[in-house]
């Protein structure tokens, strides 16, 4: 019989390792909280490691700040080239129509 994979929210996840930090045993914690001790550990780590940009769901990349702000300034500039290159064919265009 397939176990069927239990899916739990950011909010759940930051919550339950801000509690691992505060109980002495992770062990009973993660009884409490219905998950095993090594999904919590692994939670910690992951939090350990990406701050806020821990838990982003299905599809989403985990990106520390520094990779977010480079991500995001990667886009800005493939879309500034985009629009060049359009701006470039429109002058070609225009400027032999002219003539």
């Amino acid at each position: 019989m397939k176990q069927v994979r239990k899916i739990y929210d950011k909010a759940f996840k930051e919550k339950a390792v801000q509690l691992s930090y505060d109980r002495t045993n992770v062990s009973e914690l993660a009884r409490e909280l219905g998950v095993t001790a090594p999904q919590l550990y692994k939670w910690r780590k992951e939090f350990e490691e990406f701050g806020e940009g821990s838990f982003p769901g299905k599809g989403n990349l985990k990106l520390t700040p520094e990779q977010e702000k480079i991500h995001e300034l990667e886009k800005r500039l493939k879309d500034a080239e985009l629009e060049r290159d359009i701006l470039k064919k429109a002058i070609g265009i225009f400027s032999k129509s002219g003539r």
